[in-house]
């Protein structure tokens, strides 16, 4: 093992020692970890995102911590270590790319794709022990963000034959339920409103499926378009010496055909 991973491990280690390690350290398990994974998740996410190599380290140091730190739990209750933990993730790597480790050999990225997804059923159903039947859809992480389990969910299904054999029905259907959103609107009930919203974002993201689009990152850059040109707004109703909330809609939106028209130069 190389010797800073091996050193980790040994600091881990020793942070979890009953007699006289952290106390902090002492009273986490794998419940009360899970708001700091999901943290540190999003913090390498962040330091990719704004293209900071030197956080990136720091913040994959964090999160390989919260590995160590499971991986520690797991020891000392006799389940598994992290060398474990290693070995799995190698033996699902290699399984998961025959072309390159061994003689298999695919012509096409669908046909990997199909292999990838045909490896990854294999592996749910030997997990799969007790079950009599199980879905094409189990395995699929509950916690994940709405938008990344609308997109597994979804190519799950497609995997087995349940999707539109091209883009141009996926447009109708927007359209389709973007009336029955309005028409739910016009009903006044609010809880019928909030579903037929769900399907309109669930078939926004089949769309997005199809047009070879990451619904999360797409969604995820908008919304930071959106906040640079609301910002931009902020400064330009400051230096006019107005303040926001006593300004006109109309007024707003020169601002706001202002910010798109500013920020698009910088690009």
């Amino acid at each position: 093992m190389l010797k800073n991973t091996q050193n980790l491990l040994n600091i881990m280690s020793r942070l979890r020692q009953p007699e006289d390690g952290c106390a902090w350290d002492l009273k986490q398990d794998f419940t009360s970890l899970i708001p700091y994974l999901i943290e540190e998740a999003y913090e390498v996410i962040d330091a990719i995102e704004r293209n900071d190599v030197d956080d990136l380290r720091s913040e994959l140091g964090d999160l390989l911590l919260q590995v160590a730190f499971h991986a520690q739990i797991a020891d000392e209750q006799g389940l598994f270590n992290f060398e474990q933990v290693s070995a799995g993730i190698c033996d699902k790597l290699i399984r998961r790319h025959p072309h390159i480790f061994s003689d298999a050999v695919f012509t096409s990225d669908q046909q990997r794709h199909q292999a990838w997804e045909q490896e990854k059923a294999n592996e749910r159903q030997k997990k799969n022990k007790t079950a009599q039947i199980e879905s094409v859809l189990s395995g699929v992480a509950r916690n994940l963000p709405a938008l990344i389990e609308c997109e597994k969910i979804q190519d799950r299904a497609a995997n087995h034959g349940f999707d539109w054999p091209d883009v141009l029905p996926v447009f109708d259907k927007v359209l389709e339920e973007l009336e029955e959103v309005r028409e739910a609107w016009e009903s006044g009930d609010q809880a019928h409103i909030q579903e037929e919203i769900g399907d309109l974002l669930l078939v926004s993201v089949n769309l997005a499926r199809h047009l070879n689009v990451n619904a999360e990152v797409a969604l995820k850059e908008s919304t930071q378009k959106f906040s640079k040109r609301f910002q931009h707004i902020e400064q330009q109703v400051k230096a006019s010496g107005l303040n926001l909330k006593d300004c006109k809609l109309a007024e707003l939106d020169d601002f706001w055909n202002q910010a798109k028209l500013a920020l698009s130069k910088k690009h």
